[in-house]
């Protein structure tokens, strides 16, 4: 019953306690919804045995503590009855109007994902979360409510978690961990992006999660009557300067102290704020003048102060942290804030709702969307907009991870991922400013643009007139670029330079792959068909521009290479010479036409190897000489009538010497990592010789292989290698 005397289901009667503003009218609207969804429910049951109708009436409740509106409320009461009761959307329009459709039309859509895309034709894993990205996305630009719909549908599931198999426990926990719950963070509310994490935690690491919160549930008492007693002398303290403020001992979450205790190394009674005090006062001044009662009460930490009034987070949240070491030597954290940076830290986007429409706040709102929907657009990307997995990647790496502010030499402040350098801030300003960018100086002094920008820092780029970016700068060996929307821009300034440039300079990286690779003879034709080409230039183009590496070609090669090997006899895939009528096998595993009890010898100028197209050449007095048939010595003067047809054998498990060169930049460890995918592999190596020029080291070495196969993952392996640039065969 509402205080109207009003007669409601007990479930609706508490939802409208929590947003006493509603009128009549809106709760009858909300009533409605509530007994179409509950007949449209009828009889379905979830996997805790309770009737169906319970979960969107929680979704609904779970927003009402969010005091969204009654449309929104209406729309959660209505979220499952397209998908689960196949009730047509236009049924919902015609009997609750357009707004409340459209919103539930928004988050049957971002229902409608596969389950498991790892299992389906094309499918990989990743798939899955980054379309539910890209929906989401797309859900911002329409109506944020259909976001807020879908984190409480999220949080509930969450919360009921335990009903369901553990293979989905775990699937629903990680989706929750890496999306939901940074997506709660970046709309600005916190309470729900705790509880999120936890849930997720819990299913996650479930032995950590006991440990911990057993740990808590120990100490509850002792930290309770130690909070209390700092609580009483922080509040006379401040009513001695006269300031009014509500203390609260602030509630630690488990997996933010697991974070903690992870980032820092250190035991669980280490964790600075395990013990935790809030402070809410009515005025930023207020806030400061509680910061310094607060450092005379107790000595401060230095390193565990931040103001995120002045530099507010990139989802606005504003609070002034700081830790301290009390009189009995432990330490507290204690956050100071205003009850308007409460508001906007406890419900984020949804603090829009508290408020009447038409004021000053509705532009707040629209720039906290403005801001959310740049972050999350990846239109400059165009490998984050062809692959669902390059744009999950950018997502978590320039969305959902910790950020940096860094200040223009006039003083804006700009938020970046964490890890960003000069370049990434470069191209946050503008796109021709990271293009002409050629060096950067950081309060004042040059830094390399390498360098790793830290909060407070403020930031001077250098630009060149003319010119454009360097190609180097994508080589993340190099550590130049850290976000995806840097990395994107740069490939499309490639992409839109000279055709014909960007063609010369893939023919150059494709035919140093695939000499390094061993099938410098495999047409560039057959290469591009890989990636699905038809046109040549159009693939040399898209190597030249950076949009295709190296290492993928390398991928693609050694994919086909193996699946080859799976369904055709060895070595199908590596052109061979035509088959011998009467071959002759010797002791090297080659069959020589019609040469019967010849002499055969490998050259030592091209190292042939099993695998390789050969060629045999006759020579006075040693029998025949076998050459790769790409052998510069074949070109210098040889006789052509002297040449035979030769092939491999049978495979008699013999090895052959291949001489390697390695390019890479200098690093400590730089040998061990090598040395080690060499003993991996099972390799003996000798002639071994390391020089460093220029910070580069180059590695001249003997290697004992098998065949063009082995070679080429040997290769492949060490070339992934941090700061290496480049690994193949020497000629």
């Amino acid at each position: 019953m509402t205080s109207s005397g009003e007669v409601y289901p007990p479930e609706l009667d508490k939802l409208f306690k929590n947003v006493p503003r509603l009128t009549a009218v809106d709760r009858q609207f909300v009533l409605k919804a509530y007994e179409r969804a509950a007949e449209a429910h009828k009889g379905g049951v979830r996997a805790s045995g309770e009737p169906y109708i319970t979960h969107p009436v929680a979704v609904a409740f779970i927003l009402s503590e969010l005091k969204l509106d009654a449309p929104t409320l209406a729309a959660a009461l209505l979220h499952d009855v397209v998908e689960d009761c196949d009730i047509p959307i236009e049924v919902i329009e015609n009997e609750f109007g357009l707004e409340v459709s459209r919103l539930v039309d928004g988050v049957t859509k971002l229902e409608k994902l596969p389950t498991n895309t790892e299992n389906m034709k094309g499918g990989k894993a990743g798939d899955r979360e980054a379309e539910t990205l890209r929906k989401i996305f797309l859900a911002m630009g329409n109506d944020i409510r259909v976001v807020l719909i879908k984190l409480a549908d999220r949080l509930h599931n969450m919360r009921t978690l335990g009903f369901l198999s553990l293979e989905r426990q775990r699937r629903m926990a990680k989706e929750t961990m890496d999306i939901f719950a940074p997506l709660a963070n970046r709309l600005g509310m916190w309470q729900m992006k705790w509880e999120l994490e936890d849930l997720s935690f819990r299913y996650l690491e479930p032995e950590s999660y006991k440990e911990i919160a057993t740990y808590l549930n120990e100490r509850r008492t002792d930290r309770e009557r130690s909070m209390e007693q700092v609580k009483a002398r922080l509040q006379h303290a401040l009513a001695e300067n006269s300031i009014q403020a509500t203390i609260s001992a602030r509630p630690k979450h488990i997996y933010s102290i697991f974070r903690k205790m992870e980032r820092k190394k250190v035991r669980f009674s280490e964790v600075y704020d395990v013990r935790a005090v809030r402070v809410i006062v009515n005025d930023k001044n207020t806030c400061y003048q509680v910061l310094g009662i607060v450092h005379n009460l107790w000595r401060p930490i230095p390193a565990e102060f931040d103001d995120y009034i002045a530099s507010p987070k990139d989802n606005f949240y504003q609070s002034l942290h700081t830790a301290v070491i009390d009189e009995t030597g432990k330490n507290l954290e204690i956050q100071i804030r205003t009850w308007e940076m409460h508001e906007h830290a406890e419900y984020g986007v949804a603090a829009h709702w508290r408020y009447k429409e038409g004021t000053a706040r509705d532009e707040e709102f629209e720039k906290r969307l403005r801001h959310l929907r740049k972050l999350m657009d990846f239109s400059d990307d165009h490998e984050a907009q062809e692959d669902p997995v390059a744009y999950l990647d950018a997502m978590k790496s320039d969305v959902f991870q910790n950020r940096v502010y860094v200040f223009s030499p006039k003083g804006d402040i700009f938020d970046l991922p964490a890890g960003s350098t000069p370049i990434d801030f470069a191209y946050h300003i503008h796109t021709e400013i990271g293009n002409r960018c050629r060096g950067a100086r950081v309060n004042g002094a040059q830094v390399g643009l390498d360098y790793q920008l830290k909060s407070g820092d403020r930031v001077e780029i250098i630009n060149t007139k003319r010119g454009g970016p360097s190609l180097d700068w994508l080589n993340p060996n190099l550590g130049y670029v850290h976000t995806s929307r840097a990395r994107g821009k740069i490939k499309t300034y490639f992409k839109k330079q000279d055709y014909d440039k960007n063609v010369v300079m893939g023919r150059e990286v494709v035919d140093r792959e695939l000499k390094r690779l061993g099938v410098a003879s495999m047409p560039r034709e057959t290469v591009a068909e890989m990636f699905n080409f038809t046109k040549v230039d159009d693939f040399l183009s898209a190597v030249g521009s950076g949009d295709i590496t190296g290492a993928q070609i390398a991928t693609k090669i050694l994919d086909a290479e193996r699946k080859a090997s799976l369904e055709n006899p060895p070595d199908m895939l590596l052109p061979t010479a035509e088959p011998l009528r009467h071959p002759v096998q010797d002791s090297e595993g080659i069959d020589v036409m019609g040469n019967s009890g010849m002499l055969i010898n490998l050259a030592r100028c091209c190292n042939p190897v099993r695998g390789d197209e050969i060629v045999g050449y006759v020579t006075r007095g040693r029998g025949v000489t076998v050459h790769r048939t790409d052998c510069s010595s074949l070109r210098s003067g040889m006789e052509p009538e002297r040449m035979v047809p030769v092939n491999w054998g049978k495979a008699n498990g013999r090895t052959y010497p291949v001489p390697v060169i390695i390019l890479a930049y200098d690093r400590e460890g730089l040998m061990r990592d090598v040395g080690a995918v060499i003993a991996d592999e099972n390799i003996n190596m000798n002639n071994v010789s390391i020089t460093t020029r220029n910070s580069v080291a180059t590695f001249l070495l003997t290697m004992e292989m098998q065949d063009v196969s082995h070679i080429s993952r040997v290769l492949a392996r060490i070339e992934q290698l941090p700061n290496v640039i480049e690994a193949r065969r020497r000629t």
